[in-house]
């Protein structure tokens, strides 16, 4: 029987990482893929979720070719209205404002490049309830900056799960990976442990 293929994780994401340790995946290598997270006019969140994970996953392939290449990205959506990272404080407190006591989408989406170059994708959703948030819930979070480098301007594992209400969906999207679509994926292009 011949080496197994290598996986790279095309993100530096402790979260991602510790996620696919759940299932019993450890990457051989992380390697970020920088690329334009820009929406394209008219994008919906569902499509532009799919782009950045095939696009990351993509890039990742054409450094390490004979690699299993997993990419992945997450956006809030209110509506079609997307809410990426935010650069800084002020503009985390407009996305927290704008889902405060309102219920929004998260969307998580991911690809496989496998080694003979075939790419498989797909898109977790989870729908989230926001509780109303108080003015010192506010300034609490902004000050604890949990908000920065996260979609929508918070994480759910950390402070911020005290003002989800509920879920619906994948858990594991919302956190930045959904470990349920990435393992069929793995293991329906050939990957194995």
């Amino acid at each position: 029987m011949g080496a197994r293929a290598p996986l790279v994780l095309a993100s530096a994401s402790p979260r991602r990482l510790e996620l696919l340790a759940q299932i019993g995946v450890r990457p051989d290598h992380t390697a970020p893929q920088d690329i334009d997270e820009t929406p394209l006019k008219g994008e919906t969140p569902k499509r532009l979720v799919l782009r950045l994970a095939e696009g990351k996953a993509r890039a990742g392939a054409a450094a390490q070719p004979d690699a299993y290449v997993l990419g992945s990205d997450t956006v809030v959506a209110v509506g079609r209205r997307i809410l990426g990272k935010p650069a800084d404080a002020e503009e985390a407190g407009r996305m927290l404002d704008l889902l405060s006591g309102r219920n929004h989408v998260v969307l998580t989406g991911v690809a496989v490049r496998a080694p003979d170059g075939r790419t498989a994708s797909r898109i977790a959703e989870a729908r989230v309830a926001f509780k109303r948030l108080s003015d010192e819930e506010r300034a609490g979070y902004l000050a604890s900056g949990q908000w920065e480098g996260a979609a929508g301007a918070y994480k759910v594992q950390g402070l911020a799960g005290g003002f989800v209400r509920g879920i619906t969906g994948s858990y594991t999207a919302i956190v930045g990976l959904p470990l349920y679509e990435t393992r069929l994926l793995l293991e329906g292009l050939g990957w194995r442990p």
